[in-house]
């Protein structure tokens, strides 16, 4: 083939889009942009084609997945699945990260692999909040994990979807694949990717920031009641304890701390906010905020343990459920000539009161008592959801912002619905994934699970014009010849290779195609290559074939994958830590498809 001027710019606007990618000079999404308005303007690609990314099924699929995501979380079922993982993963990070990643990618083998990862992705950011592991330690090797889950089952990625028919050999059709033909590979690339993270983890991924799971109060808050203290957990004795009411054990009198959840272990409920004549009983626990000194007065004095890591309230007390906030009380609050007990914060929002500052002073003990006047600082406790309601009464400034947001629990079942009909719709009646995750998040906003506005805001348009502007990267790649040119030139040089040079070759090209190509572009121009070229060496075509269709996921250097793209920003990633954690994956990847294509077909 000929090397055409249009070949030159196209590869030099790559060589671009890859230093700025590598450099970080702008913002991802702004090199999309910049992307898709360059082209059309060098003449590499109709303005048709320019836009097309924003209304590509990749795209549309990942707004509509991220609003149904945003819906399950807003009803609390993603609360419920990271509750689930911490109660059996605990906090250690390799357990975590290998449960969330091996239940991505089992899932990721028979839905699309951008749709797994958006709906697990809320489940892992509350559960980077509830552990304080950094986000991107448990997003990125979910993501990759995800995108390796597309190669379990032949329905599992696009590239594999269309395989069959791309297997024609000497104008007759191959014996096709069954759907579970590339699962013993499938299950090699997942293991072997869940043991790179296992053992490479701490040098490979992202440091991060880690969560602060420390006290209960912010930065702003601790300068000034900094006495409050943090909070702690409290053990009952099962014996040697009477029943007796949280007034009646008179604890803020006495020591100086506030009980703010309190656990039956005969019912095993969860109370935050409890009231002062709940009655508390043998193997009971409380949790309190208060001073480590009285805290340890406390315990000697009535018997009890207690521990300044949360167990029993781990997930009800974490920090994307609950936290102090201070409120200032206002003019024509209804505070105003009452007394704190009076008002009864617990029985009607289920927020503690701590301290309140009157002037210079702060005060904790005696609370019930005090006379509140305009102007005083209440410091309360309690879930965020509370606390917006209480922001709705106006008796309240709050200094900073209520954090979470109000939970729609009673349309949990709405929700996993318009999932389950998505899925249904996808899998069975194999209506286009675009059209099927837009029906289930329309199912969202009629449904009243999320308001129209809640849905757009829901979206990240950085990943959106990130894909956007990638997607007329590729077509340039395939109208200007130079996809073909660089495919032609590689194999060119092989010669005629053994059966192993020959599969590294093609997963090694096919991998490179899908870093800055769709990969359904990659498979459609290099599966007759392979099929033609393993014919010349004497290799079984169908092998070559599957290694394409295979090598199409190896896509982990660079953010370009919608799955990658998906989680930079709530991972708080940068395209250099792809390439950090992506080049040993990228490798590791190569060398176990191989082997098992040595294996199990040749």
């Amino acid at each position: 083939m000929v090397i055409t001027p249009d070949i030159i710019v196209v590869l030099c606007v790559l060589v671009v889009v890859i230093l700025l990618f590598v450099f970080d000079w702008v913002r991802v999404d702004v090199v999309g942009i910049m992307v898709l308005v360059g082209l059309p303007l060098l003449g590499l690609v109709t303005p048709q084609q320019a836009v097309s990314g924003l209304s590509s099924n990749a795209v549309v699929s990942i707004i509509a997945v991220i609003i149904i995501g945003a819906g399950l979380d807003k009803t609390g079922v993603m609360n419920h699945l990271a509750r689930i993982i911490l109660r059996i993963a605990g906090k250690r990070e390799k357990r975590i990260t290998a449960m969330i990643s091996g239940t991505v990618a089992l899932i990721s083998g028979f839905m699309q692999n951008i749709g797994a990862a958006a709906l697990f992705m809320p489940a892992a950011r509350r559960i980077a909040v509830h552990t304080g592991i950094p986000a991107g330690r448990i997003l990125l090797p979910m993501a990759f994990c995800a995108i390796i889950g597309g190669t379990l089952t032949l329905v599992g990625s696009s590239p594999l979807i269309m395989l069959n028919d791309l297997l024609v050999i000497g104008g007759i059709k191959n014996k096709p694949f069954g759907i579970f033909s590339m699962t013993p590979i499938g299950i090699m690339l997942v293991v072997a990717a869940m043991l790179y993270f296992a053992v490479l983890g701490k040098k490979i991924l992202p440091d991060g920031k880690q969560q602060d799971v420390g006290g209960p109060l912010s930065p702003l808050l601790d300068k000034t009641y900094h006495n409050v203290g943090d909070i702690y957990e409290m053990y009952i004795p099962a014996e040697g304890f009477k029943e007796n009411t949280l007034i009646g054990l008179q604890i803020r009198a006495n020591y100086a701390c506030t009980v703010v959840a309190s656990y039956n272990h005969i019912t095993h409920k969860r109370i935050v906010a409890p009231l002062p004549e709940d009655l508390l009983c043998p193997g009971d626990s409380l949790a309190v905020v208060g001073d480590e000194v009285y805290v340890k007065k406390m315990a000697a004095d009535l018997g009890w343990s207690y521990s300044d890591e949360l167990k029993v309230f781990a997930d009800d007390l974490s920090q994307s459920n609950a936290g102090i906030m201070e409120g200032i009380v206002t003019p024509r609050s209804r505070l105003v000539g009452k007394t704190l007990g009076s008002f009864q914060f617990r029985h009607k929002y289920g927020v503690t009161p701590l301290a309140i500052f009157v002037g210079h002073e702060m005060i904790i003990s005696d609370l019930s008592n005090q006379t509140v006047a305009e102007g005083n600082a209440l410091l309360l406790h309690g879930k965020w959801s509370s606390f917006h309601r209480l922001k709705e009464q106006n008796d309240l400034v709050f200094t900073e912002p209520v954090r979470g947001e109000v939970v729609r629990e009673d349309k949990a079942l709405w929700a996993l619905g318009c999932l389950a009909i998505s899925l249904f719709m996808i899998l069975v009646l194999n209506i286009q994934l675009s059209i099927a995750l837009f029906f289930g998040a329309l199912g969202m906003i009629l449904g009243q699970v999320l308001s129209i506005d809640e849905a757009y805001q829901s979206v990240d348009w950085m990943t959106v014009f990130l894909l956007a502007g990638l997607i007329p990267l590729g077509i340039a790649f395939e109208n200007t010849g130079a996809a073909k040119l660089i495919a032609v030139t590689l194999m060119n040089v092989l010669g005629v290779p053994s059966p192993t040079l020959l599969l590294f070759g093609i997963a090694i090209l096919t991998s490179f195609f899908t870093l800055f190509t769709s990969n359904v572009g990659a498979t459609v121009l290099l599966v007759p290559l392979g099929i033609n070229l393993a014919l010349s060496c004497g290799c079984d075509p169908r092998a070559a074939a599957l290694t394409v269709a295979l090598a199409a996921s190896n896509t982990f250097i660079l953010p370009t994958h919608q799955v990658n793209a998906l989680i930079m920003r709530p991972a708080g990633l940068k395209s250099v830590d792809y390439l950090r954690a992506g080049i040993g994956m990228t490798v590791l990847f190569l060398l176990v498809l191989v082997g098992g294509m040595r294996l199990l077909f040749l």
